[in-house]
């Protein structure tokens, strides 16, 4: 099929990018306030529960959850079409799989955002460690957890690989506003990084002790850190790392390339700062 053919698939990439990028927003916005005011960092449920209370919050928490489950079916797509030329060899399919298991997890969200929308409660009861509970009292449950947790850290540790090598690059559009703010966007992609490969650490925690609530989500990581030494500190520099991240999917939004889906040779961000590196070394 010609890529023309998938251009209708891009609207969902886009709604689902700029939804994921509200989440983020909202959510280092009321941490950095709550720490301001002297509280704490929020974690998702709590951070979009607090909009309820705000001017136009139910409706962005209906952009929100419009947008997650716009995040799911994108994810959902891609994978199935390959929209992105990962192919069908054994990293591509590794690749597609994550996709799916992306994009269910977003579906996850949204209904916990329309569920606080309708009044019908958020994630759920128990939260993440009462999902744990369940899962861990089934059969061959804490492997299960277990095997959630080496997904968890290897998401984690991708995001941080993507960081730091600037993978991210080759997938976006080249232009005056995606180079001169790649600085945000590496630190963006680290922060979620660094919270997701927390994450994984809980549940593997949580698998090994047989324990559900060793398990967490970001309000976790963010109790976890603050507890360090320098501990706010870091909490409020990942909080701001997470508005790059917020930053990195509406770029994504705007300036994504979907390989099956573009309709041109279309210059990415590594070729423009690689030329760019090149000129000034000259």
């Amino acid at each position: 099929m010609s890529s023309q053919s998938f251009g209708w698939t891009i609207p969902f990439m886009q709604t689902g990018y700029a939804g994921r990028g509200l989440v983020y927003v909202v959510i280092a916005g009321f941490s950095l306030w709550a720490i301001w005011s002297g509280g704490s960092a929020q974690g998702t449920d709590s951070a979009l529960s607090r909009l309820q209370g705000t001017p136009g919050g139910y409706v962005i928490l209906a952009l929100i959850a419009f947008g997650l489950f716009a995040y799911c079916i994108w994810r959902l797509l891609d994978a199935g079409f390959d929209l992105e030329a990962y192919g069908s060899d054994g990293k591509g399919i590794i690749a597609r799989i994550g996709m799916v298991v992306t994009g269910l997890v977003h579906a996850g969200l949204g209904v916990a955002a329309f569920g606080i929308l309708t009044g019908s409660g958020g994630g759920g009861s128990g939260g993440i460690p009462g999902m744990t509970r369940r899962v861990l009292e089934l059969p061959q449950g804490q492997y299960i957890v277990g095997a959630a947790a080496i997904a968890i850290l290897g998401a984690g540790l991708y995001y941080l690989k993507k960081a730091i090598g600037e993978d991210y690059r080759e997938h976006l559009r080249a232009n005056q506003f995606t180079v001169n703010w790649n600085w945000v966007l590496k630190a963006g992609v680290a922060a979620q990084g660094v919270i997701v490969t927390i994450v994984g650490g809980f549940f593997l925690v949580a698998a090994l002790t047989f324990d559900p609530s060793d398990a967490g989500g970001i309000s976790q990581v963010f109790d976890w850190l603050a507890s360090q030494p320098f501990g706010q500190t870091i909490v409020v520099l990942i909080c701001l790392g997470l508005l790059g991240f917020a930053l990195f999917c509406f770029v994504n939004a705007a300036y994504r390339i979907v390989p099956r889906a573009a309709s041109e040779d279309i210059e990415t961000l590594a070729k423009r700062l690689k030329a760019k590196a090149e000129a000034e070394a000259s």
